[in-house]
């Protein structure tokens, strides 16, 4: 009996079949999803030869939330802005990295989209060689005629029309959901393309991980704490012991994202001390890794509610993130309901 052999799709044309699901669809959002999937490549083709060049380490300078800027954040900040701003399609850029976003609703394009991204997330261990990754969320431009403003930049994370993420590690991958299914494609390097790997993602309901900086105990609240101690001894959620979780973590959030996303788990970086609304950014990190969960079947909260409800006050503005599996992280958030901002 003969095996009948897989058919390969790449990337670009499984955007396609996408867009045959818009008969009216201008092309804009094929052709911008596509810029990201370039820049991807570009980015990992320098993350995999890192240690043979000079551009591991940091650069000496800070960004705008306080953190020290490594070179690798330069260069694939560099590569984003330049991809994503030379065909008109987006009217404003936001990243991790700058202050201020960028406005470029002038010029030939249709200027349709706004686009906010991490462009090197967990770059604080490239010279240990532990996976990155780049963070993305699109939504689309709320105005129509008048220039664009703080109601195209600031929306919740519900008005999301894609996300994705892309991990860099023992091979590139990218994961996407545009309102369809969750899709995963490997980068084959031999030919330079990503390649269906990983079809509909679905999370399991409940996972067997949770994935958190226990360091940070000390500064945590005690509804934190005890919310961590029956994840790692066993939790009472009224209906006797669901067992203890595994702890696992890598301190790089898309790697431990990405892998409880495939096996099942949660992550959890809880307000502390010193952070008292959260560390990791809405716009450039929960919201769209929220819109990449809940569309495989599980859940992001910041302790009271779904992330994506959360309309942004600023481009840089933080929150408490929870995220995974959607019985494990409705679980938190019936622990932490009342107790946070």
């Amino acid at each position: 009996m003969t095996n009948t052999p897989r058919i390969l799709q790449t990337i670009e044309s499984h955007i396609l079949d996408l867009q045959k699901l818009h008969p009216a669809a201008s092309g804009d959002f094929t052709g911008l999803l596509n810029d990201i999937t370039f820049a991807a490549k570009i980015v990992s083709r320098e993350v995999n030869k890192a240690g043979l060049v000079d551009i591991l380490g940091a650069t000496g300078e800070s960004n705008v939330q306080g953190e020290t800027v490594q070179k690798l954040d330069d260069y694939a900040n560099a590569v984003f802005l330049k991809c994503l701003g030379t065909r008109g399609q987006v009217c404003i850029m936001g990243s991790e990295e700058l202050a201020e976003p960028i406005f470029n609703d002038v010029g030939p394009g249709s200027h349709n989209y706004v686009v906010i991204f991490d462009p090197l997330d967990g770059s604080s261990n490239i010279d240990a060689n532990v996976s990155v990754g780049t963070i993305f969320g699109i939504w689309k431009r709320r105005s129509l005629l008048n220039k664009v403003g703080p109601a195209d930049l600031l929306q919740p994370g519900r008005q999301l029309v894609a996300s994705g993420y892309v991990i860099y590690g023992s091979s590139t991958m990218l994961v996407y959901t545009a309102g369809h299914g969750v899709h995963g494609f490997t980068l084959d390097p031999s030919i330079g393309e990503f390649l269906l790997s990983h079809e509909n993602i679905t999370t399991p309901f409940v996972g067997g991980i949770y994935s958190v900086n226990e360091g940070n105990e000390p500064t945590w609240s005690e509804p934190v704490r005890e919310t961590v101690r029956q994840l790692k001894y066993g939790r009472d959620s009224g209906r006797g012991s669901a067992g203890g979780k595994t702890s696992r973590y890598i301190g790089s959030l898309v790697a431990d994202f990405h892998r409880n996303l495939l096996y099942g788990g949660v992550f959890l970086y809880p307000p502390t001390a010193d952070k008292p609304g959260g560390k990791l950014r809405l716009m450039c990190e929960a919201a769209p890794l929220a819109l990449v969960v809940e569309n495989a079947g599980g859940y992001a909260s910041d302790g009271r509610g779904p992330i994506l409800d959360i309309t942004p006050d600023q481009l840089h503005m933080r929150v408490p993130l929870y995220i995974g599996s959607r019985d494990d992280v409705m679980w938190i958030e019936k622990m932490l309901s009342g107790v946070q901002r």
